[in-house]
């Protein structure tokens, strides 16, 4: 009998805008808060998990020191269970599944959890960098003759996403559709329910940065900060974030956003043996590298080399949830997938629900497990863009 990698349970936290009532948290306290969710709704004994793999992008201050292993003893587990940090950029949590399903495949846990956190408010993105030369001498000199809108070599993201809408010759006006789409999207999933299953509400807890205190204010946050109501016209008014003439807004792009996110996976034999039901297993993995000056095409490769591996087609696929990074990553890999887009990010994305940085990873999943069973559909894929030209993708299958 084949073995099979199963997810038990998925959580995460409501997405908490930069300055919002997430941002009193520490890093390591916000984790063992979806650790601790998965604990109770599941009667799961710590002792049994085998390993905590965490995504998290910046590793610094208040996220470093393996904040996997904080958020552990945070959680007040056992000491017994291990933990790790690692970094994928924004997939890094999608990646820390990946790693806890092969390593279920392989024989090596039986039950082991995949999570990620980040707090940006207290730990600002690019905080990890500051002061630093991430790329080195020799990858910069790889690159340095490539020039992008008057900048030579390695750019950041926002003029990676402008060169994407500008190769596949994506206006304004389609980008701020895009996400006038998925605030509506993500209104309605909030109003009809959708995420109260995978939800784990949190104190309010808000951050002042100019004393560095935090305050708690004895309520909870019980929903994503970041939906708000948006129209093609509203968001024409707002200016070009990265380029005077561009075509990327704060609007189009995702939002800041502190979260944190974990899924339950084990051995289906190990779930059986528990008395546990699970939920969906895992199908197929991919991973891809492209072009690190656009930087956010890999999502494009790593659909297709799942597709291959898995022998599913795209209209195989029940629903997509593509990290909406900036709209351009979605509606480029929509062109060149022939994508349906009634079955893409159907909840909305990033734009409206905010991107976490390491935490996106999971809490994807946590979206399209739910999604799955609301729906009844079989096969959902997962896929996320990262710096440095990069992509996870996932294939799982509702049981």
């Amino acid at each position: 009998m084949a073995k099979h990698a199963v997810i038990v349970d998925a959580v995460r936290t409501p997405g908490g805008k930069r300055g919002g009532g997430l941002g009193g948290w520490h890093a390591a306290d916000l984790a063992a808060e979806v650790l601790t969710a998965l604990q109770r709704r599941n009667d799961l004994d710590p002792a049994l998990v085998d390993d905590v793999i965490m995504g998290c992008v910046s590793q610094v201050g208040d996220q470093s020191v393996n904040v996997a292993r904080n958020a552990v003893l945070a959680a007040g587990w056992p000491e017994t269970v291990p933990a790790t940090t690692v970094d994928r950029q924004c997939g890094s949590s999608q990646q820390a599944a990946h790693f806890a399903a092969q390593g279920v495949l392989a024989g090596a846990y039986d039950v082991v959890v995949a999570a990620g956190v980040e707090v940006m408010t207290r730990t600002p993105m690019g905080a990890s960098s500051a002061g630093g030369r991430p790329f080195g001498p020799r990858a910069e000199a790889r690159y340095a003759d490539r020039e992008t809108f008057g900048q030579r070599g390695l750019v950041p993201q926002g003029l990676g996403a402008e060169l994407i809408a500008e190769r596949w010759g994506l206006s304004r006006t389609d980008l701020d559709a895009y996400a006038a789409r998925s605030q509506a999207r993500a209104a309605t999933a909030r109003d009809e329910g959708r995420f109260d299953r995978e939800i784990v509400p949190v104190e309010r807890r808000t951050w002042d940065a100019e004393t560095r205190e935090a305050t708690a204010h004895g309520t909870d946050v019980t929903a994503d900060e970041g939906i708000r109501e948006s129209t093609v016209e509203s968001l024409a008014n707002l200016k070009p974030a990265f380029l005077p003439d561009g075509r990327i807004t704060a609007a189009n792009s995702s939002q800041i956003t502190d979260g944190a996110s974990a899924v339950l996976i084990m051995s289906e034999e190990k779930a059986t043996a528990l008395g546990l039901t699970p939920r969906a297993r895992f199908h197929a993995f991919a991973l891809a590298g492209d072009d690190p000056v656009a930087m956010l095409t890999a999502p494009i490769p790593a659909t297709r080399r799942i597709l291959d591996r898995s022998g599913l087609t795209m209209a195989d696929l029940d629903l997509v949830e593509i990290n909406e990074a900036f709209a351009p990553v979605v509606l480029a890999w929509q062109r060149e997938l022939g994508a349906d887009p009634d079955r893409v990010n159907v909840n909305g994305g990033a734009i409206a629900l905010g991107h976490p940085l390491g935490a996106s990873g999971t809490k994807l999943m946590a979206t399209l497990l739910c999604e799955l069973e609301r729906t009844g559909g079989r096969y959902g894929l997962q896929t996320m863009c990262e710096g440095g030209g990069l992509a996870n993708a996932t294939i799982i299958e509702r049981l």
